[in-house]
């Protein structure tokens, strides 16, 4: 058994694999760059190797220096994780080749797997149904366009060194087909360094549904069943479940049969998932489902499959690459329940899905269902790499019970300042077309006005901010207080204000409250309902009813507080410039809206702001006098 290991990989995967090494009396080490010296698998791990800069193209994508670093701490093999180098052949045969173990599939196993037309040519030659289309040699615009025609519209034209979704051209008519295959062409130039394409028939009702298989060196090859990967946004997956719903035992049969056929025909060992596209116009049939790719390397949404067959994959990718085999047969392996994963994404779905960088100044998951995440409260999100901060996995006797204990997982989802897509997710998975599994590759988009939660708070929500205030207004010990949760109503009144509205509440002579969770400040409260997050001023004497017209200076987005031009007290007039913030890499002033004096000032320079946060307040000069007798 592998004694040491080195993880070639951060965040959320580093931290997973190290949790099942240590359990196994694996000693670990990890790599980080600059941006990750303080990160949680950093200090997890039981040694840690500086390997570069924050970008990854100069620490976690230098192979030489990750060899150099399992060389340095004495690690007897190198797991990828999946990303950056995990599906590189190249660095898997310069690990073998410095005489480490590579815990992943054989390097050409890897290559016959890496272009699609190629794989796809050996899936058919093992008796793989693969989707109709072209991955012939002649690339020229005419020869592709001719064939384009043969398969009929729609159709995909897919980048052979593809991958992630990039060079992926929908075509629904011969008109556009030569725009189509230019820009193709262009992105996988640019992102692969190859431009050859294929040609698929487009997929009518598409679902993305997956196997996963492993292999051992011993020429055992077992399948652990498949997962449902439709949802997804721009071809990145978001939320995935296993078993897939509406497959019957001798579909699955078929799909899970054909899947161990692509794996032993590329001797495959470790870890891999066999993806294909089923067309569910009229459900799922075997006939109507065909091959894909092969991912050769664990899969983000891996826990979903552990949780209903009670495997740890990293557990077997270990024992695999050091040579043992495989730790169960087909017959010991079966279904138990349903599990389905969702990934909290660092992103405002309200602003185009735009990333959200930062300090994690609140963070907190909850205790219920199975949370793999690389960070901790006060860690920061990092620009320079994936977004993802965990994945929430929930698991039940039944589909129906998984749902609603990953609805129940993501309402207790807070996070702040950084923006999430958590109340888009819960949106998602309480959509009536979920839950009655009428799924397909275009829900989200379909849908996505629809499952992006409202960013102005309902009368339900104010009254539940009102409520989180007026529950330590006062009482110094709960300034801060996290976790708070309060659904019903207290006999008082405070004055709050979002996005430049003021409002006084009295809870007493309202209606009902949210059930919500949150904390509070000095100047601001902050909760948190069905995974989305709102922000609240507490307002100050004499601006109930305000708004951003009225003098309030709200953030427009979020950003940097570069200069602040005045003090509380100051007078001030129109145009004048108050503060400015940097966002989005560029300077935004702020400027007094009328001739009056600064009443509130709640940041400085330097600060870190919200969008929506109030940053000052300008009350208007009185009106001057009339002279007697004018």
């Amino acid at each position: 058994m592998i004694t040491s290991l080195l993880i070639a990989n951060r965040g959320e995967i580093a931290c997973r694999i190290i949790r099942t090494a240590r359990a196994m009396g694996i000693r670990t080490v990890a790599v980080y760059s600059d941006a990750d010296a303080k990160a949680l698998h950093v200090r997890q791990a039981d040694e840690a190797v500086h390997i570069g800069p924050s970008p990854a193209r100069e620490s976690y994508l230098v192979g030489a220096k990750i060899i150099a670093a399992a060389k340095a701490t004495n690690a007897e093999a190198i797991h990828p994780g999946y990303g950056f180098l995990s599906e590189n052949a190249d660095f898997a045969q310069a690990v073998i080749d410095a005489g480490l173990v590579w815990v992943g599939p054989r390097p050409q196993s890897i290559r016959d797997m890496g272009l699609k037309d190629a794989a796809k040519a050996r899936m058919i030659a093992a008796g793989v149904p693969v989707t109709p289309g072209y991955l012939g040699e002649d690339q020229s615009p005419a020869n592709l366009k001719a064939e384009a025609e043969k398969i009929s519209y729609p159709i995909l034209i897919k980048a052979v060194a593809g991958g992630g979704g990039k060079g992926m051209r929908r075509v629904e008519a011969a008109a556009e087909f030569d725009d189509a295959l230019e820009s193709c062409q262009r992105e996988a130039a640019s992102s692969f360094g190859d431009d050859r394409v294929l040609l698929e028939k487009y997929i009518h009702s598409p679902r993305h549904i997956e196997v996963q298989v492993f292999g051992d060196t011993h020429g055992n090859i077992v399948h652990l069943f498949e997962r449902d990967c439709s949802l997804q946004r721009r071809h990145q997956k978001v939320i995935e479940e296993a078993p897939a719903p509406g497959m019957d035992e001798a579909t699955r049969e078929t799909l899970c049969g054909a899947a161990v056929r692509a794996a032993k025909a590329v001797d495959y060992v470790g870890a891999g998932t066999i993806e294909f596209i089923a067309d569910a116009s009229e459900g799922l049939r075997a006939d109507r489902i065909w091959f894909m790719e092969m991912n050769t390397r664990l899969q983000v949404e891996h826990p979903v499959t552990e949780e209903i067959t009670g495997v740890d994959l990293v557990e077997w990718q270990l024992r695999v690459a050091s040579g043992e085999a495989l730790p169960k047969r087909q017959d010991e392996l079966s279904i138990n329940g349903w599990a389905i994963e969702a990934r909290l994404y660092a992103e405002d779905p309200a602003r185009g899905f735009l990333p959200s960088v930062g300090k994690l100044e609140h963070f907190d998951l909850g205790d219920d269902g199975r949370i793999e995440t690389g960070v901790e409260d006060g860690d920061a999100i990092s620009p320079f790499y994936d977004p993802m901060i965990a994945k929430l996995i929930a698991h039940g006797e039944t589909r129906g019970q998984a749902i609603d204990e990953l609805a129940a997982i993501l309402d207790e989802v807070e996070v702040w300042p950084v923006r999430t897509n958590a109340g888009f997710l819960f949106n998602a998975v309480t959509h009536p077309d979920f839950a009655a599994a009428r799924l397909d590759t275009g829900f989200i988009a379909r849908e996505q006005d629809s499952l992006v939660p409202a960013t102005d708070p309902s009368n339900e929500i104010w009254r539940g901010a009102a409520a989180v205030a007026l529950a330590d207004d006062g009482q110094d010990e709960f300034a801060g207080l996290a976790g708070f949760r309060l659904n019903a109503p207290a006999s008082a009144a405070v004055a709050l204000g979002h996005g430049g509205k003021f409002r006084s509440i009295a809870l007493d002579v309202e209606g009902p409250i949210a059930d919500v969770s949150g904390f509070r400040d000095d100047r601001q409260i902050v909760v948190f309902s069905e995974g989305q997050a709102y922000t609240f001023d507490l307002a100050a004497r004499g601006t109930v009813g305000a708004k951003a017209g009225d003098g309030a200076l709200i953030a427009p987005m979020p950003g940097k507080v570069t200069a602040v031009d005045v003090a509380p007290g100051d007078t001030v007039t129109k145009g004048q410039r108050i503060l400015t913030l940097e966002a989005m890499k560029m300077e935004h002033a702020l400027v007094a809206p009328f001739d009056g004096t600064v009443a509130e000032l709640t940041v400085e320079a330097g600060a870190q702001v919200q969008v929506d946060a109030l940053l000052a307040r300008i009350e208007p000069a009185a009106p001057a006098e009339t002279p007697p007798g004018a």
